[in-house]
């Protein structure tokens, strides 16, 4: 199987964009950016301003949500970053994503509608209609950057939080090694200021409230407003590589059973022989998940990811090795180990080395 490495990298959270705004984040002196009135008790880390018109069309803008727009921003650095623009026709795509933002009047209205009265069912009959979903098909991401970018090979969307974006890349990963594709962009994109997203998990007790609280110290949750993309190729085929992804494993199963599943990964990845390496974990704050993470793992984390851009779920773990590429541009380390549990389910780990 051939090597495979990552030549393009883009990354957008609430510090900007690119290796410029995040680079800084390495050396962990740097505070979070936070929004703590728009959603109180709960902290968020916002969306930045970007120049979105220096990759979206005006006219291709206004058909996205924002989590879209950031999405294709940041799958843009990456393909300017690699040179790979002149052969985007050839291109794969693997891409995570969740659900799109939703019509707030109605889910308010929903909410506040007793759920044995009439009016519900009138008001989900009336509400819930095709074009309401439109914009929330998670594969419009992907569209878009198809669209926008003219990323023309075979694409994938997957589906199920933090391990979805773990998937994608361990899809493109695969497909590189194997000769199946010549080149790939893999990714994922969450905003974080969403009020369905905030009411979901806080009804289910993942989010922290009060005021923000770092790693492993918090308890719940922080969700942060994240793009991460990656363009992959096999070995040799890009004159400037910034990272060799040596190893993606992923696995999931009953929520009881993160731990063992996590070290064993952590096996077959190799950890021992990185023993070295920089160590970031992509841990969500959801208090079982983080737990059970940090047990497994061989020693304590150099920096939680979450702590820096924010909890994304579907884009957390591709933005905790994009972390892992931008440390070993910056000469910070030779190895980066990546790991992360889903707050519900699912558990991977990527071992990066210098070129």
């Amino acid at each position: 199987m051939a090597a495979v490495m990552i030549t393009g990298v883009g990354l957008v959270s609430s510090h900007g964009e690119g290796e410029a705004a995040h680079a800084p984040l390495l050396a962990c002196d740097v505070p979070p950016v936070l929004a703590t009135a728009t959603n109180t008790p709960h902290t968020i880390h916002p969306l930045p301003r970007l120049e979105l018109e220096r990759f979206i069309p005006r006219r291709e803008m206004r058909q996205m949500e924002p989590w879209q727009r950031i999405g294709v921003h940041a799958a843009g650095l990456a393909i300017e970053q690699s040179g790979l623009k002149p052969r985007v026709a050839e291109m794969d795509l693997t891409v995570a994503a969740g659900g799109g933002e939703r019509d707030e009047a109605l889910d308010l209205a929903l909410l506040t509608t007793p759920p044995d009265a009439a009016a519900l069912n009138v008001a989900l009959a009336d509400g819930m209609r095709p074009t309401l979903f439109l914009a929330q098909l998670p594969n419009l991401l992907a569209g878009s950057i198809s669209i926008t970018h003219g990323v023309a090979g075979s694409s994938r969307t997957m589906m199920g939080e933090e391990i979805a974006g773990a998937e994608a890349l361990r899809i493109a990963q695969r497909r590189i090694a194997e000769g199946r594709s010549l080149s790939a962009l893999s990714g994922a994109a969450m905003t974080s200021d969403r009020a369905e997203l905030l009411l979901l998990y806080a009804l289910g007790g993942h989010l922290h409230a009060g005021p923000w609280e770092p790693l492993p110290r918090r308890r719940g949750m922080v969700l942060g407003s994240v793009a991460a993309f990656m363009t992959l190729e096999p070995e040799g085929a890009n004159p400037h590589p910034l990272a060799r992804l040596v190893a993606i494993e992923t696995d999931q199963g009953p929520p009881g059973g993160r731990a063992g599943r996590l070290a064993a990964l952590l096996s077959r990845c190799g950890h021992a022989a990185a023993a070295d390496a920089l160590l970031i974990s992509t841990a969500s704050g959801a208090l079982d998940a983080t737990r059970e993470e940090l047990e497994a793992l061989p020693r304590a984390p150099d920096l939680f990811a979450a702590d820096l851009l924010g909890h994304s779920v579907e884009a957390a773990f591709p933005a905790g090795v994009a972390l892992g590429v931008l440390a070993i541009q910056a000469g910070r380390a030779r190895r980066v180990l990546v790991t992360g549990c889903g707050q519900w389910r699912g558990e991977a780990v990527a071992l990066l080395e210098a070129p």
